[in-house]
């Protein structure tokens, strides 16, 4: 349940269905039952695939002001704590 922590702490900024994907790409060959862990030697190579390819690369800051400017509506240079969360979980 971690992975997605351990893969954006190299500076890949994968979505969860793109953690979900990389997770099917480690257990392919696994015949046992899931136990909920990953073994090094598997997640290595996709691993490695992953950062030497610069796959998930983050939101260009540009892209970001611009999201964040389109919710400032009132153009203060800033949105507040209580907008955030309305933003992030009603809109």
């Amino acid at each position: 349940r971690e992975i997605g922590s351990v893969v954006r702490s190299l500076g890949c900024f994968p979505t969860e269905a793109e953690v979900h994907e990389l997770l099917a790409q480690v257990n392919v060959e696994e015949e046992e039952e899931p136990t909920g862990y990953i073994h090094l030697e598997k997640f290595l190579p996709v691993m490695t695939k992953v950062l030497l390819n610069r796959s998930y690369q983050p939101i260009p800051e540009d892209v970001l002001l611009h999201a964040f400017e389109a919710l400032d509506e009132n153009k203060c240079g800033y949105i507040t704590k209580e907008e955030l969360i309305k933003y992030m979980t009603e809109e």
